[in-house]
């Protein structure tokens, strides 16, 4: 007999972050070391601010965000007030992604992570997936 689904709901925000702190804590150590510091924020979806600075097209075109300061602008002086370097997933984005595909939300959030925080850091794609792999 399937699993009874009829009582599902989709994860909260809270939740969901439980879930991207967990996919964060199961990242190689070496990686997470690159984002010491780096706050996890989950959001339902972006600003507008934000949608238009990365002209996306709906509010379902942009699954997560960094936000701050890389590597390589680490040696610079900091700014005074400047907010902690953040990554910024967004909830419904993702969930939507996830019903459209056969993978688990888990790892989708994970390679959210890896991506934003691997951009941002100057990784290749293929040091990503080396660290997915992992």
């Amino acid at each position: 007999m399937p699993d009874d689904w009829t009582a599902a709901t989709a994860p909260s925000l809270a939740n969901f972050e439980a879930i991207a702190t967990a996919a964060f804590a199961r990242l190689p150590a070496r990686f997470r070391k690159l984002c010491e510091g780096v706050v996890i924020q989950v959001a339902d979806f972006p600003t507008d601010e934000i949608l238009d600075a990365m002209q996306c097209e709906t509010e379902f075109d942009l699954l997560g965000l960094f936000t701050g300061r890389g590597l390589a602008q680490a040696g610079a002086t900091p700014l005074t007030g400047q907010l902690p370097n953040m990554i910024w997933l967004y909830r419904r984005p993702i969930l939507d992604y996830w019903a459209e595909n056969e993978e688990r939300l888990g790892d989708i959030i994970a390679h959210v992570l890896v991506h934003e925080i691997g951009h941002h850091f100057g990784l290749s794609d293929a040091d990503m997936a080396a660290i997915e792999a992992e």
